[in-house]
């Protein structure tokens, strides 16, 4: 390599004296033309071979910087010249043209039988009844409220995902909320407060961080009148207190400074220009009880609307000590969500998005179960968050236990997310994950818009179509026992409840 760089050096400069050589005005012209380019290139390899940063370029100059070209290119290039259609990571190709051509509304079938290994060890599958029925036109609702919720909603089972703006662009947050408007779903705002964005006349479920953006006093602590004037908006139809999120457990949100706009820091209460470290767990409880009292000091606050929290399990033990809380001081949420380790984020460091927290499957089984343990299911819906983009990922999380479902990276495809990997560098192509306006521009909001009702409409209608291949009317219908992989789930559970387990998912 290091005599490639030599001999480009070399090269150019025999290009030179070659074409002065001709001796002819025009020639000339180039050479010396030539011999500025030469001028530069050595100019940049002196800087290479005399740098301290980069070991490549001090050891290669100027061919060196090839690696960083390709590097730079490298998720384009495997996305459209190496990956199969099923082998893309976190979402597979075909999952992503799902997306689109049910957002665009065109046909959303699929040709030649499955390209799936079928006897994979993570193969699921939906078990169909010979007596299938024909999906019916109304729409799928679940009512999201427990005997103590004055406001009950209801609620779509298939909503968004909880994605902040700063996360997003506003065009991006605008179009979610119209499509959410349009369809009748909601749209969770994420912990980084209620923006204008989210305004556009969708219901919203209101986010409420460790870092309490919205409803924070001058030192970063909840400040119940600025709570208590939000939740009286009537676009807030629920509130969800969010402990952790499943692709970084026990770390708090990140809010790159590059993304922090004065907009963004207007609207959190925080200093614009600075990286945003959300605290990684809440000051305004410290354990099960307090943290029930708090569910039952918001619903006070905001007048009787659904109070829910949303968690990734990691010591089941510690969940089960909640559900002991809520027993004890006789305070339940309306709801609580569950986030797999798989679920999405823009920005997290890599141990904690691929070691940290347990996976959607076990976890909604594990909290299903001790929530009928304790006899406090019937008060409490449980909704699933975690790479839900298709109709199958629905049925097969409602069928695990789950009441309703949340998807952010779904409706981030129907927007146009091309799955590039740059949504912490605000950097984003499509103007989906950034704060800086030239690509922002490119996301037209009233086409966007439809697309993300189309998207929900389209997922919802297939839901109701594998809902008719079971024979059930409902999705409160579905079990485990629907599921190819039934047994084994069942075995994971039984671990946790072996008297009972046969009894709680027949």
């Amino acid at each position: 390599m290091r005599k490639l760089s030599l001999a480009v050096l070399i090269g150019l400069v025999l290009a030179t004296f070659f074409f002065m050589w001709l001796n002819d005005f025009e020639s000339f012209r180039i050479g010396y033309l030539i011999l500025f380019v030469l001028f530069m290139i050595a100019g940049l390899g002196l800087w290479d071979a005399t740098q301290k940063k980069h070991a490549i370029l001090r050891n290669f100059p100027v061919v060196g910087h090839f690696r960083y070209l390709l590097e730079s290119v490298s998720p384009e290039i495997q996305q459209y010249f190496i990956e199969s259609n099923t082998s893309g990571r976190p979402f597979s190709r075909n999952l992503r043209a799902l997306v689109y051509r049910r957002a665009k509304n065109v046909n959303d079938t699929h040709p030649f039988g499955t390209q799936r290994d079928i006897h994979a060890e993570d193969y699921v599958a939906l078990r169909h009844s010979i007596y299938a029925k024909t999906p019916k036109e109304e729409d799928l609702r679940v009512t999201v409220g427990g005997p103590d919720c004055r406001q009950p909603y209801s609620a779509s089972i298939f909503n968004i995902s909880a994605m902040s703006f700063g996360s997003l662009s506003g065009n991006a947050v605008t179009a979610l909320n119209k499509g959410a408007q349009k369809g009748n779903f909601f749209h969770n705002t994420g912990e980084g407060g209620i923006s204008p964005y989210h305004l556009q006349g969708g219901d919203l479920c209101w986010q409420i961080g460790t870092g309490y953006f919205g409803c924070r006093d001058e030192h970063g602590f909840f400040d119940g009148e600025k709570f208590r004037e939000k939740a009286a908006w009537p676009q807030v139809k629920m509130i969800e207190i969010k402990l952790s999120q499943g692709a970084k457990p026990g770390h708090g949100g990140v809010l790159p400074g590059v993304k922090n706009t004065p907009e963004i820091a207007d609207i959190r209460g925080v200093v614009a220009g600075t990286t945003i470290l959300s605290p990684p767990a809440h000051s305004a409880f410290r354990d099960p009880h307090e943290m029930a009292h708090f569910v039952k000091k918001l619903r006070e606050l905001s007048e009787g609307k659904p109070i829910g929290f949303k968690l990734c399990i990691g010591r089941t033990e510690e969940f089960e000590a909640i559900c002991k809380a809520m027993v004890a001081e006789d305070i339940f949420p309306d709801f609580i969500t569950i986030d797999g380790a798989e679920g999405g984020t823009g920005a997290a460091p890599l141990e904690f998005s691929d070691s940290v927290g347990l996976p959607l499957e076990p976890a909604l089984i594990f909290a299903r179960l001790t929530l009928e343990k304790y006899g406090i299911k019937d008060r409490i819906k449980l909704i699933a968050s975690g790479k839900a983009i298709s109709a199958f990922a629905i049925v097969k999380n409602l069928a695990l236990g789950a009441d309703l479902c949340n998807s952010a990276r779904g409706f981030m495809f129907s927007l146009g997310c091309i799955q590039a990997l740059r949504c912490n560098t605000n950097a984003c192509p499509t103007g989906v994950a950034t704060q800086d306006k030239h690509l922002e521009k490119g996301l037209v909001v009233t086409d966007k818009y439809e697309r993300v009702y189309n998207f929900h409409k389209n997922t919802v209608h297939a839901v109701k179509e594998l809902l008719g291949a079971t024979g059930y009317d409902h999705t409160s219908q579905l079990t485990v026992r629907d599921l190819v992989r039934g047994d084994e789930m069942v075995d994971f559970a039984n671990r946790f409840f072996p008297d009972s387990v046969t009894h709680h998912l027949e």
